[in-house]
Parts: C-alpha cells; sequence; structure tokens
C-alpha cells in the first residue's frame, strides 16, 4: 500500500451495478432511475492507524461470505451550491495589504473602551483570546506531529492568554508545559495556574528548560509580552528570548527543531517597528489579537492569524477597522496566503485502535451499520457523503461526492436523473463502486 501501509483490509464481498424497476415504496420523479447492485465478491473495510511495531502491508483478512442481497441504488444528486459555498467561507483568506493594522495607543484604547462602556472584563477578554491562539496552533500544526507543547508565560496579560491557550491545548489532544518564572498573586492568574494543575499539567522552572528547547518541544508559545511593553527585556526573559532567537528551522542533521508561535507580539519587539536591530525572535506564526499590530507588517513567517473574536461594531467604526470575516464558529481566521508546501510530504501518522478478524460481524451490512453508527456518534460532517466511481462503454472512469439516502440488508440508496453523466454512464456500463471516507475515524469502506 506504498507509504500508508499501516492499513489493515478486510475483504468480504464485490457488488456489481444491474438496472431494476423503481421500488413501489419510494415517490421518485419519472427523471430520476433506479439501480441495484447485486452482490459477488467484496465489500472492503480499512482502518489506519500507528503502531511501535512492524507496519503492516497489505494485509488482507479475507474470508469468504455466501452474503447474497440485492444491494440496491439511486445515483444521487452532487452536493449542493450551498455546501460549495460553505466550502468557500471556510477557506477564508484576507489580504494583509488590506487589513488594519494599529498602533500601541489605538491598541490601548481599544482595550479601555472593551473594558469599561462596553463591559467585558479581563478574564472574558483573556479567555476569548487564549482560545483563539490555541485553535491557530491547532490549525497548523496537528498533534500527530506536533503534541508537545511549551508555553512561555509572562507576568500579564499576555502571560495570562499563554495559560489560558496551554488549558484548551490540553483538551484538543496535545501535551502543554508550563513556564511561568514572574508569577502574580492576582486571583484570576492564580486561578488559571490552579486549573491547569487539576489537569495535571507540568509547570517547569528554568532549570528545567533544556538548553536547546528542540530536543523536547514540538512548538513553543511566546507569550511572554504584549502591545504595552516597552524597554529591553530583563531576566530570566532576555536569556528566554535569546533561546528563542537561537532555533532553526533545521539543524545540521535536517531534523526539524520546534516552531514559535507568538502571541500577539513577538517578545522583544517594538511594537510599531518591529525587529527594530534584526537580531530579535523570528516566529513560525503570529496570532494578532482584537486586530493586528503595526509590526506585525514585519512578521515574515508562513502563518498569520487573527484572532480574539470580540470587537463589537462602534469599535470597528470609530477606529474604521478592516477585519476579516471569521468563517463559520472558527475562533480564528488566516491574514495573507498561506505558505507553498511540499506536496509529497503531506502525510499524518495515524492513531487508532487496531482492527483484526475477531473484531468483525459476521455479516458485512452490519459491520457496515456498525461503522455507521459511530461516524454519526463522532459528529463527522455528512458521515453519509460517498464518492460514486462509473465509468460509460469507452471504459474512461469518473467519480463524483453523492449522498447515501439509505441502507438496509436489500442494499444501499442514493438517487440521480436519467439524464445525467453518471446516469448515462450506468446505463452503458453496469459495473460502479463506492467509497466511504470517515476521516475523524481513520476509517474507509469500499464497496
Amino acid at each position: 500500500m506504498g507509504s500508508r501501509n499501516r492499513a489493515m483490509t478486510c475483504l468480504i464481498s464485490r457488488l456489481y451495478l444491474v438496472s431494476n424497476n423503481i421500488s413501489s415504496s419510494f415517490s421518485i420523479p419519472p427523471s430520476f432511475h433506479q439501480f441495484s447492485l447485486i452482490p459477488s465478491s467484496s465489500l472492503h473495510f480499512t482502518t489506519s492507524y500507528s503502531s511501535n511495531k512492524q507496519s503492516f502491508s497489505n494485509l488482507g483478512l479475507g474470508f469468504s461470505s455466501s452474503f447474497t442481497s440485492t444491494i440496491r441504488g439511486f445515483c444521487s444528486r452532487e452536493i449542493m451550491s450551498n455546501k460549495v459555498a460553505s466550502s468557500l467561507e471556510n477557506l477564508q483568506i484576507s489580504d494583509s495589504s488590506s487589513v488594519t493594522y494599529l498602533s500601541a495607543k489605538e491598541a490601548a484604547e481599544i482595550d479601555e473602551i472593551l473594558m469599561g462602556p462596553l463591559g467585558f472584563s479581563v478574564d472574558q477578554l483573556m479567555e476569548l483570546a487564549g482560545l483563539s491562539v490555541a485553535t491557530s496552533i491547532a490549525e497548523v500544526y496537528k498533534p500527530s506531529e506536533y503534541s508537545r507543547i511549551l508555553v512561555i508565560c509572562g507576568p500579564g496579560n499576555n502571560g495570562g492568554d499563554g495559560l489560558v491557550a496551554a488549558r484548551h491545548l490540553h483538551h484538543f489532544g496535545y501535551r502543554p508545559y508550563i513556564c511561568y518564572p514572574k508569577r502574580t498573586s492576582k486571583a484570576l492568574y492564580t486561578g488559571l495556574v490552579t486549573q491547569l494543575e487539576s489537569l495535571s499539567v507540568p509547570f517547569l522552572s528554568l532549570e528545567d528548560l533544556p538548553q536547546d528547547l528542540s530536543n523536547d518541544f514540538d512548538v513553543v508559545i511566546d507569550a511572554m509580552f504584549g502591545f504595552s511593553f516597552h524597554g529591553t527585556p530583563r531576566p530570566p526573559f532576555d536569556d528566554l528570548i535569546q533561546r528563542l532567537v537561537s532555533l532553526h528551522r533545521y539543524d545540521h542533521a535536517h531534523q526539524r527543531s520546534a516552531v514559535i508561535a507568538s502571541v500577539d507580539i513577538p517578545s522583544g519587539w517594538h511594537v510599531e517597528e518591529g525587529d527594530i536591530g534584526g537580531e530579535g525572535i523570528k516566529p513560525d506564526m503570529l496570532v494578532s489579537l482584537t486586530a493586528p499590530k503595526l509590526c506585525a507588517k514585519k512578521f515574515c513567517g508562513p502563518h498569520h492569524f487573527l484572532g480574539g473574536r470580540f470587537v463589537p461594531q462602534p469599535i470597528a467604526e470609530k477606529y474604521t477597522l478592516n477585519l476579516p470575516s471569521y468563517p463559520g464558529t472558527s475562533m480564528c481566521v488566516r491574514i495573507g496566503k498561506p505558505p507553498q508546501v511540499d506536496i509529497s510530504a503531506l502525510r499524518e501518522n495515524y492513531i487508532s485502535p487496531e482492527f483484526d478478524k475477531d473484531q468483525l460481524e459476521a455479516n458485512p451490512i452490519d459491520q457496515f451499520k456498525k461503522w455507521f453508527d459511530d461516524s454519526l456518534t463522532a459528529g463527522l460532517h455528512e458521515p453519509n457523503a460517498m464518492a460514486l466511481s462509473t465509468a460509460g462503454k469507452d471504459g474512461k472512469p469518473s467519480s463524483r461526492m453523492v449522498l447515501l439516502k439509505g441502507f438496509d440488508k436489500e442494499g444501499f440508496v442514493w438517487y440521480t436523473n436519467y439524464e445525467s453523466h453518471k446516469g448515462h454512464q450506468l446505463s452503458e456500463n453496469p459495473h460502479a463502486a463506492l467509497l466511504f471516507y470517515w476521516d475523524g475515524l481513520n476509517r474507509q469502506v469500499r464497496i
């Protein structure tokens, strides 16, 4: 199975497609056509997982089956345009040149208005900001590859944002560690520490940190100083900043080094002029909060996100803020174009329970129902979406996404118009295939 050699496949029975009369139990317009799938040899159930043991490659758990029920189907219409529009909305990318950037004075004034006449409390804003940071990181750095996260927190609100982000990252499946060398006795911050301690999130002293942070961590969150900081960082933060400066994308052995995600302002940068001397932190990700600050124009890393989805219309109008729209229910939105990537390097390490013959239902339809119910329970988006592949008399295949409308011991049901491309192909060549793929469960079923 090539690079995806962690899959185990169960071979059950193959299904062929032939024309049939329309069932009286369905009310279908005359322009729609019904087809029946008559089984001959295969339903494939596949689950992918990572193992510390030897990798499995193309391992078939085959057994014969006397399963002879008729599988019927109506080929469906393609997913409607409103779904396409929704997908495009979720790809929202804002041109960085059109976004409003704030000065230090403007940023301070907006905070005063939010926590004054508009009635926000600092802990509300901190919670939303920290959640925005956590979701931004989850957008780019998946826990399967970047699970170990060090959060370096300063003594002020920026550090509080980092503490909140660490809590959410823990619940997202990451393993956060906290370095919080200058704690404050304020109740808000002690409460955040207590919440993390209750989750058994480790707090590390300066002495516990390795000199090269890449040895123990995949991501380092820089939550030391925000836009209100001025002057030169003092101990111990000057040393911590230098440790971040020393991180390189790749070391001499071409191993990936820890990536840096800065909260609102890369610590040590001037809030308006950026990295003045050119020797400061070079973060891979910047999560601007409320609105980007002027120094963000100097950010050259691959991932710039905006978070803190709490700016009300009066503030946007007062400061003429041009901010991107957040897609759907997301707490973050990308600013600028995503970086170019090496497509051949895109892959996931799958983490799933092992799947073996002893776990299979005797009837493949029962096994499908079990997995389909799992996909519903997991809340996956459109678990009934499936790829339908057909070919005409010329033998050229085509595939499209359709929606399952029902299934039972008699088969799988979907719809199409007589005059559709797939309808014509099925009339010319009564053989087809279905594929269900449930990404959140690392499972697929081929029919």
